[in-house]
């Protein structure tokens, strides 16, 4: 893998949370979210914010079942990532997702976020948890 930031997506029905790491790879960093219009401009939205970081890989949250094997959703955000390869020169990797959404709830509770203010952040810090969970699992292995 190229060193360089990477950006992690946590792809929502609604929203497209982003978030980025540090130049070496070791601290993700919640970036924002992009909200879903349509494919062309939900790619072309992924491929802005991968080029404004300079990103060198995406990771993307898959939202498998709770028995871990791939259903609607996780077929819906796969479809989504063939968009992505299709358009975009950088390798993307995928990453179990399945708890990062409620992590995010429970941090941004603990943060006395309410309402629409943990409503608005709570895909950018999935897409934290996403992309860390791959940087810390990377770092561990030799």
């Amino acid at each position: 893998m190229a060193v360089g930031r990477l950006i992690g997506l946590d792809i929502g029905d609604v929203r497209i949370g982003v978030a980025v790491s540090d130049p070496l790879g070791i601290v993700a960093t919640p970036k924002g979210v992009i909200t879903r219009a349509n494919d062309a401009a939900d790619v072309a939205a992924v491929v802005e914010a991968v080029r404004e970081a300079n990103a060198v890989t995406i990771v993307a949250g898959l939202p498998l079942n709770q028995h871990g094997e791939v259903g609607p959703q996780a077929e819906k955000t796969l479809t989504f990532i063939e968009l992505l390869k299709e358009t975009i020169e950088i390798p993307i990797e995928t990453i179990d997702e399945r708890f990062t959404t409620a992590i995010a709830h429970r941090a941004l509770a603990q943060g006395n976020l309410k309402g629409k203010k943990r409503k608005g952040k709570v895909d950018q810090v999935a897409a934290q948890q996403i992309l860390q969970t791959f940087l810390d699992r990377r770092g561990r292995t030799p």
